[in-house]
């Protein structure tokens, strides 16, 4: 369980990274960041819940880990080239 957590925080923070270097130049970015950043945010709440059922009925929640490990590492490798071309795109604008 603690794994599952450790994974799905990481990713959720670095989806969470993107959308704010998307919306970093706007004035109401608020309710925006949360219109981009809630799609992205689904799968890593239904894998890691589906682990947590898993592990409390007794049965193995590794293939749930792995899939949050997979978008761990999507995110890991994607999230700065996001982050960097929002950046660049709101200092250009």
């Amino acid at each position: 369980l603690v794994g599952g957590l450790l994974l799905g925080t990481a990713v959720l923070s670095l989806v969470g990274g993107i959308g704010a270097a998307l919306t970093v130049g706007l004035k109401r970015g608020g309710m925006l960041i949360s219109l981009l950043i809630l799609p992205f945010y689904m799968p890593v709440l239904i894998f890691g819940s589906a682990a947590v059922q898993n592990a409390i009925a007794g049965y193995p929640a590794a293939p749930y880990l792995a899939i949050l490990g997979a978008m761990l590492c999507l995110a890991i490798a994607l999230a700065p080239l996001a982050i960097a071309a929002g950046l660049r795109i709101s200092v250009d604008a």
